[in-house]
């Protein structure tokens, strides 16, 4: 080893990013864009709220001025999505422009207990999830490529909002980026007519699995509809037709994968994975398994989001998308680290080591970076003396 890697260099590298792709200009002689950046980090380090990673720094500037600063900072929510799109895609391999990429699509729901900020459709409602069903849901397109897996486009979603055009926006932007999908890997959620519709039209390879709707296999009639598929016996291919409520029609290819789980002490039934595809010719149903997997890295996404997420309770939806973008940033900072610095070129492709630099280990780096700047506060303000009160 003849390199470091130091906390200095991983700030500038970030500080950098945002600065120039976000476009933030100082505020005051208080409150310059390298405070304002420092800070927004220590609180994705600290997954804390802004006010807390100001009262924690001693020579930072005050909660109320960050807020201001962050507000004077930005345009529209539009725009931002365009500024925060571009940062993503600064740090992405050359090679990820030159050729076409598999992307895989999903739809990720932040709880919220609040009111709406201005519009009752900032909120997206689904299903129950931590005690709500109000979200702030937010549709991201992410690739994978020789084991780096990078975030390329980020799009808020609105209640009511038709997933065609959220998918439809999500993949102008990664193409606005110089990623052109060859494949697209979607969730369940997008098994719908009006997508299919959409992905057919536009000629998108897609694949995703198929929702199952109609009588069960224990029903008297037998099963019917999709979830005749889930009775199959063996692999196979087939054909379907959806239809919508207006009774708009989409035939897909469908793919049933049959495969028992690997599980030495007891025998479990026999599993089937049922997927539509298009634009596409698979050569086995055991390459649609695989392929698929691919799509479960977004996953992994967004639990490193939430590792690195300020906490927040404004009900402002463009703050929500800035931290949000941040934290997605950052994890881009971190993978591309691991491909560009820390990676072990060889024939073949280079080896990556995940064990030299873990995500939240980049965290702390960049909080040691705010401390080491600011300071940091230790004391608390008491009513009375504690030597008085110690019984010692």
């Amino acid at each position: 080893m003849q390199y470091t890697l130091t906390p200095n260099a991983v700030y500038t590298h970030t500080a950098f990013r945002l600065r120039s792709h976000l476009r933030l200009t100082d505020y005051s002689r208080r409150c310059t864009v390298a405070d304002l950046v420092l800070v927004v980090v220590a609180a994705c380090a600290r997954l804390c709220s802004l006010f807390a990673a100001c009262a924690r720094l001693l020579g930072a500037p005050g909660a109320e001025t960050i807020r201001k600063a962050l507000l004077a900072s930005w345009p529209d929510q539009d725009e931002l999505q365009r500024r925060r799109n571009r940062a993503l895609a600064a740090d992405l391999p050359r090679a990820v422009r030159r050729r076409r990429q598999r992307l895989a699509i999903d739809l990720h729901l932040r709880p919220y207990h609040g009111l709406p900020y201005a519009d009752p459709s900032e909120i997206y409602r689904s299903k129950a999830k931590s005690g709500t069903t109000h979200f702030h849901a937010y549709a991201t397109a992410y690739l994978a490529y020789r084991g780096q897996r990078f975030t390329v486009a980020l799009t808020a979603v609105r209640r009511g909002e038709a997933l065609a055009e959220v998918l439809r926006r999500l993949l102008g932007q990664a193409a606005r980026v110089g990623v052109r999908p060859c494949l697209l890997l979607l969730d369940r959620g997008f098994c719908s007519v009006a997508v299919l519709r959409y992905l057919q039209a536009a000629r998108y390879p897609f694949l995703m699995p198929l929702v199952c709707r109609g009588r069960k296999a224990d029903h008297p009639q037998g099963p019917s509809g999709s979830r005749v598929f889930l009775s199959w016996r063996r692999s196979g291919w087939g054909r379907y037709t959806l239809h919508d409520e207006k009774g708009r029609p989409a035939t897909v290819s469908v793919c049933v994968r049959c495969c028992r789980p690997r599980r030495r002490r007891r025998r479990l039934s026999l599993q089937r994975l049922v997927y539509a595809y298009g634009g596409v010719r698979p050569g086995s149903t055991d390459w649609v398994r695989q392929t698929y997997r691919q799509r479960f890295g977004v996953e992994t996404s967004y639990r490193q989001l939430g590792e690195a997420l300020p906490r927040t309770s404004t009900r402002n939806p463009v703050v929500r998308l800035f931290l949000v973008g941040v934290a997605l940033l950052l994890r881009n900072v971190w993978v591309w680290l691991h491909y560009a610095v820390l990676s072990a070129p060889r024939r073949g492709g280079r080896r990556l080591h995940l064990e030299r630099l873990r995500f939240k280990a980049l965290l702390l780096m960049l909080l040691h970076v705010a401390e080491e700047r600011f300071g940091i506060r230790d004391d608390v303000p008491t009513e009375r003396s504690v030597w008085d009160t110690l019984n010692i």
